[in-house]
């Protein structure tokens, strides 16, 4: 990843932050010349040696994972930047539109897990995460939990999915919001972004506001 000090995340509780606010990432694979990638829901242990997942059986990707090296990308928030929002083009109009964003990509060497039991707790922990943070964003609805479903039903959908775990060997973290600009030019960047009836630009303009 291309890392300017600037937008580095060093942090660790901040990192996984990052990841546990994404709760997905793009599993990127290189085997026989062939790039291959799968969306993966996650979850992250808190040390950030461990990602655990699951793709589809019927995805061939799994398949040619077992010991590979991996790359995880993981996308958080992103919106496009208009130099229209700067308040120092008054006085400078040498200014070019951006893009700001939060991403990480995690490194790692690929365990798969095609056991019943390994998968079982997977799901029922996935779940759990999940629902909590929904509840926390106020969907409103009750929580569900997967013994909210018939058992042989359940046990039909588990066989339907692999277990996917990722060793970290490396984990590089990225926020670019705006850092090379001035106060006022932030400041007008956010606003414009919080003030957007995209949800995409608020969640960017409320990690500036973090930063």
């Amino acid at each position: 990843m291309y890392l300017p000090k600037a937008n580095a995340v060093e942090s660790g509780p901040d990192v996984l932050e990052l990841l546990r606010r994404a709760g997905a990432g793009h599993v990127v694979s290189f085997v026989d010349g062939t790039f291959d990638a799968t969306l993966m829901p996650f979850l992250v242990d808190d040390e950030l040696r461990v990602v655990r997942g699951h793709v589809a059986r019927a995805n061939p990707q799994w398949r040619t994972l077992d010991g590979r090296s991996v790359l995880m990308v993981v996308p958080v928030t992103d919106a496009y930047v208009s130099p229209a929002w700067y308040p120092s083009k008054r006085e400078d109009p040498k200014v070019v539109p951006t893009w700001n964003y939060e991403v990480v990509h995690v490194h790692a060497s690929a365990v798969v897990h095609d056991d019943p039991v390994w998968v079982e707790q997977l799901g029922r922990d996935l779940t759990a995460a999940r629902e909590a943070v929904r509840i926390e964003r106020a969907d409103g609805a009750e929580t569900w939990s997967v013994d909210d479903a018939p058992g042989d039903f359940i046990a039909r959908q588990l066989r339907a999915i692999i277990g996917i775990e990722l060793l970290v060997d490396s984990i590089d973290a990225k926020r670019k919001l705006s850092q090379n600009r001035s106060v006022a030019d932030q400041a007008g960047v956010s606003a414009a972004l919080a003030g957007s009836n995209h949800d995409g630009d608020r969640a960017v303009a409320r990690s500036m506001l973090a930063e």
